[in-house]
């Protein structure tokens, strides 16, 4: 007789968790790696405050959501990287064509933004994510040839750059996120989200409007190309 895998509930649990389409609406919001407020995913969502309230107990509760009062506001964040991982991670199996279309000239300019440029949790994703992770590549500071790895040099580089690389926890240094725009994988990890804080840090990059998009800078035009010859027209 064969013996079930122990783990099988738990994934049962954890598979309908995020199998919700509300409840997976507000994870992919959450990418952004801000607190949201309960009211901001409601109206986000398109379901009233008590029912996305439900929602995001569950979540906490399943351990994908960490929350925090402040006053009468409820916070909620994803738990931690590991959670943005399985999220990114599962979205990039969603069909390029199955999302539904852009019903208005504003949702198509933000979803062009999004695919241009973006945030992944704390990472650079979208073209820019991608054109980055090569310039990386091709210059010998990371490997992708078994697996995401920093080279020596490239440790050397983010030395050089001012980039403080803290390596505490399990979180890898640098590990490969499938990008679900661009259906190839950008530096995620360690290095990843070190490199996207300095980038928004001193200014070549700026958040655009109350998504994940990113847009390059006058200032991170000429950066880009001066340490990494990353030309933004590749990008837009």
């Amino acid at each position: 007789m064969t013996t079930r895998d122990p783990r099988a509930p738990g994934l049962a649990r954890l598979a309908g968790l995020i199998g919700d389409e509300t409840r997976a609406a507000c994870l992919l919001a959450l990418l952004d790696g801000r607190a949201w407020t309960a009211g901001e995913l409601a109206r986000h969502a398109g379901v009233a405050a008590s029912t996305l309230s439900e929602h995001l107990s569950r979540l906490v509760a399943g351990g994908l959501l960490a929350e925090e009062r402040q006053g009468r506001h409820r916070y909620v964040r994803l738990a931690d990287a590991r959670v943005a991982q399985l999220v990114e991670d599962l979205a990039a199996q969603v069909a390029p064509g199955a999302a539904e279309r852009p019903r208005t000239l504003r949702a198509a300019s933000a979803g062009s933004a999004m695919a241009r440029g973006r945030t992944c949790y704390d990472h650079l994703a979208g073209r820019l994510g991608i054109a980055v992770t090569d310039a990386l590549t091709e210059r010998g500071l990371l490997r992708q040839d078994t697996g995401f790895a920093l080279t020596d040099a490239g440790v050397e580089w983010f030395g050089r750059m001012g980039i403080a690389l803290e390596r505490t926890g399990r979180r890898p240094l640098a590990r490969g996120c499938l990008d679900w725009t661009e259906r190839r994988p950008h530096l995620a990890g360690v290095a990843g989200a070190a490199l996207c804080r300095h980038v928004l840090e001193v200014g070549w990059c700026v958040r655009v409007g109350s998504e994940r998009a990113v847009a390059v800078t006058a200032c991170g035009e000429r950066e880009f190309f001066a340490v990494l010859g990353v030309s933004v027209e590749g990008v837009r």
